[in-house]
């Protein structure tokens, strides 16, 4: 059933803002692949170009080598939820997906069919201008689903959804992954794709990061830090920069150690008879892995509040 998404090259400019920048990446069959970074690094206007609706500058976007617009009933080949509030608020959901329904060729009978599939069956006859943000979430997810396609891309689809709906919507992608389909969702969110994705792609300013599978980008996350106190917070870091280990003094007394083990340190320690009083590792998370890797393309960042000043 699945097919391919394949991005070589991709380049999208306004003006002198360059929104993608040379984005080359693959995704497969048959596996969720997370689309993640900052928000403004490019996620949406990739997404935009894929389904036609931006020229690439540069480069190509194709699923199974064909672009999107060449497929003469698209939502039977690729499904999308890109933005959840881009409906007519006077339809009912019924209305909604009826007229896409048949200007793509599919039975009338999928209406009902996607609507029980995002718990939405009781609620077909309602206007969506009374719809909650996260039921248009669900109703996107519905129009994704009409046409059965092999590929299907979501926008940030847990904007808006409450703890259940967030469970329902990480097992329905996981769900369609498993039944061979492609599966590709876009989220600012490390928190959201560990429970989710088996693939990632990062990007950040336009530009790719990573391109690897979620383990191995846990394995970014595994060796945290040791944060030590002692009396020679100078003499220690000497050491262990001796030993290969990168070592900050952060306070008078501590020092913040990456490269070692909390054992290597305390070994060090005690052959270079450095005395220290306490010795904590600290392990490294998903989200750390990613803020870190993501820090220099975060496009707008807030400053510390001054003492005192929140409220005022």
């Amino acid at each position: 059933m699945g097919a391919v998404i394949e991005i070589n090259e991709l380049t999208k400019r306004y003006g002198s803002v360059i929104a993608v920048d040379g984005l080359t990446f693959t995704a497969h069959p048959g596996q969720v692949t997370g689309f993640l970074g900052p928000n403004g690094a490019g996620k949406t206007t990739t997404m935009r170009m894929l389904l036609g609706l931006n020229t690439p500058t540069s480069g190509t976007a194709t699923v199974n080598g064909r672009r999107f617009r060449d497929f003469g009933t698209g939502l039977r080949h690729v499904g999308a939820l890109l933005d959840a509030n881009d409906v007519h608020k006077g339809r009912t959901a019924n209305a909604h997906l009826a007229a896409l329904a048949r200007s793509n060729g599919l039975p009338r009978r999928r209406v009902q069919e996607v609507l029980e599939t995002v718990g939405l069956g009781d609620a077909g006859k309602r206007r969506i201008g009374g719809f909650s943000l996260g039921m248009r979430q669900r109703l996107g997810i519905a129009t994704a689903l009409l046409g059965d396609p092999p590929v299907l891309l979501f926008d940030e689809p847990v904007n808006g959804l409450d703890p259940e709906g967030i469970r329902w919507a990480r097992e329905l992608f996981r769900r369609l992954a498993a039944e061979g389909r492609t599966v590709f969702v876009s989220s600012h969110l490390m928190s959201e794709m560990e429970h989710t994705a088996d693939h990632l792609v990062v990007v950040g300013g336009g530009k790719l990061i990573a391109d690897e599978p979620l383990a191995t980008f846990a394995a970014r996350a595994t060796t945290g830090q040791v944060v030590v106190r002692t009396p020679a917070p100078e003499a220690l870091a000497r050491v262990l920069h001796e030993a290969g280990g990168a070592a900050q003094v952060t306070g008078h007394e501590s020092i913040t150690v990456t490269g070692l083990t909390a054992a290597q340190v305390n070994e060090l320690a005690f052959t270079h008879r450095v005395m220290v009083h306490e010795v904590t590792a600290r392990g490294g998370t998903l989200e750390d892995a990613f803020m870190e890797l993501t820090a220099d393309s975060v496009q707008y960042r807030a400053g510390s509040l001054a003492s005192g000043g929140a409220g005022r």
